[in-house]
């Protein structure tokens, strides 16, 4: 199986070990400027996921914006793509692709890649990942739709800072052009932009779409 990540990498993994799955979203008491939230939505599901189908004892966080670091590594577990979809009118929609590695063995796992397999998470069932990721990701999008997309209001901007693994953290931030910015994250904000702290203490705001890579300084 295969799907498509951010700037159209791929993420791929052999029949039976991972899962990949799209979800239809129809946020209408969501502003469309705040659409922009879903994939933190996704990967934050993804986090209370695993974080339930291992009983708390494999790791789990979020790089910026919403790729699933997994094990006491943190290497990258699972990616989030999300997709505006028009129908018939002025229907919209929201299309969330996600792609966990869930049995892919440490052999068969790309560089800097793992799966909860890799990291001990013993014997899992695909359908019960499955269903643990479905549930956290309605829960997730009842409380967004319910304050109307006013993430601080549903106090999910509380709930993705304390599961970023990239706030607190020296980054390397590499931007269209080769323009690179490298300081501290400090915030991520309501409209899911990382805060970046300069060595000079000016503080310089990106967006996930403005971005090609964010690293660990020194990586």
């Amino acid at each position: 199986d295969t799907g498509r990540g951010r700037r159209d990498r791929v993420w791929s993994d052999r029949a039976g070990e991972g899962l990949t799955f799209s979800v239809l979203l129809r946020p209408r008491e969501v502003a469309v400027e705040r659409w922009g939230w879903a994939p933190l939505l996704a990967g934050l599901a993804l986090v209370e996921a695993v974080g339930e189908v291992t009983g708390g004892e494999v790791p789990a966080a979020l790089k910026w914006p919403n790729d699933l670091l997994v094990g006491d590594a943190g290497a990258e577990g699972a990616g989030v793509l999300a997709e505006v979809a028009s129908g018939g009118g002025d229907e919209r929609a929201l299309v969330v692709g996600i792609g966990l590695n869930v049995a892919t063995p440490v052999a068969d796992l790309p560089a800097g890649g793992t799966s909860l397999a890799a990291e001990g998470a013993g014997y899992l069932g695909r359908d019960t990942v499955l269903v643990a990721v479905l549930r956290a990701l309605a829960d997730l999008d009842d409380r967004w739709r319910g304050a109307y997309g006013d993430v601080v209001a549903a106090g999910l901007v509380a709930d993705y800072r304390a599961r970023c693994a990239t706030l607190g953290r020296e980054v390397t931030v590499t931007l269209p052009g080769g323009r690179v910015l490298e300081g501290r994250a400090v915030d991520v904000d309501r409209v899911e932009r990382l805060a970046v702290r300069e060595p000079g203490g000016d503080t310089s705001v990106v967006s996930a779409g403005d971005v090609v890579h964010v690293r660990p300084a020194g990586r």
